[in-house]
């Protein structure tokens, strides 16, 4: 049986750092691609699949002016990844990119999730600004076959804003989102309802709670990065909160990926990835 490692403070032994002041990357994007392998992108055009030790495999570079906006990874281990410029979303099969969705009219997309059922989350947004609209898009194939936008009432569930929505689905169906312009985790379950939100009182911090990345792990609890507070912060599926993971010199984090045997992969300043060990067996 696997176990929050008490207190959430990081066992220095057991952790690792990869890809350590890499000049070439700022923010850092990950996606797992199988247990020990991950997709990086910072700032600039190149995807990159690293391993735990830190051998570079393949790297995909897209033509665009600019860098991807988000990646995930598909049920067969395709990275996809989103191309604001060309309003797409793109998948990499054998080396080379091709289109797999075409935003509707208006909207841009952002942030991605691929989920265990194979549909994909795409975050998407229409204008610039705070008057920016949001909305999460799932798509079943090439089709449409939800829009997470606003409650049974008619009031957005997602505040308006520039930032960008992170994007994570649980074991039970519930969509996490990070909703950065109301520094807020929104939870919505398989109706589009509001389950709870989450922003981060409950863990008592030094400065107020400012979410990036999201995921959820083989707990079903939900895992975000603060980057105010230098740490990360984990609920169970139903908004109780648990620990916080930190005094692992996390800094700027930017994003997150978690592997089932209980290791979180997390993108700091300067390209820094490390790698946390915060769940052990009983």
């Amino acid at each position: 049986m696997k176990k929050l490692m008490e207190m959430g403070f990081c066992n220095r032994e057991q952790n690792q750092l990869l890809n350590k002041h890499n000049p070439d990357l700022d923010k850092v994007l990950i996606e797992l691609a199988g247990g020990a392998e991950a997709w990086i992108i910072g700032d600039n055009k190149t995807m990159t699949l690293i391993d735990i030790h830190e051998t570079v495999g393949d790297t995909v570079t897209t033509t665009y002016q600019y860098w991807p906006d988000g990646i995930s990874v598909t049920r067969g281990r395709e990275l996809i990844y989103s191309d604001p410029n060309s309003g797409t979303v793109n998948i990499v099969r054998h080396g080379k990119s091709e289109t797999l969705i075409t935003a509707p009219r208006g909207w841009v997309p952002r942030r991605l999730c691929c989920t265990r059922a194979g549909d994909i989350l795409v975050h998407m947004y229409n204008g610039a600004g705070p008057q920016s609209k949001k909305k999460i898009i799932r798509y079943q194939g090439q089709n449409i076959k939800e829009e997470i936008n606003k409650d049974g009432q008619g009031n957005r569930i997602l505040k308006d804003g520039d930032n960008a929505l992170f994007i994570s689905e649980n074991n039970n169906g519930d969509v996490s989102v990070s909703d950065l312009n109301a520094d807020t985790v929104v939870v919505v379950d398989n109706t589009g309802k509001v389950r709870f939100r989450y922003n981060g009182t409950q863990a008592r911090r030094e400065k107020s709670f400012d979410p990036r990345d999201i995921v959820t792990d083989a707990l079903s609890q939900i895992i975000v990065a603060d980057i105010n507070n230098n740490c990360v912060h984990i609920l169970d599926q139903n908004a109780q909160f648990l620990i916080c993971v930190e005094d692992c010199e996390l800094k700027y984090l930017s994003g997150l990926s978690v592997h089932s045997e209980g290791r979180l992969w997390v993108g700091c300043d300067k390209g820094e990835i490390k790698v946390i060990k915060y769940l052990e067996q009983s």
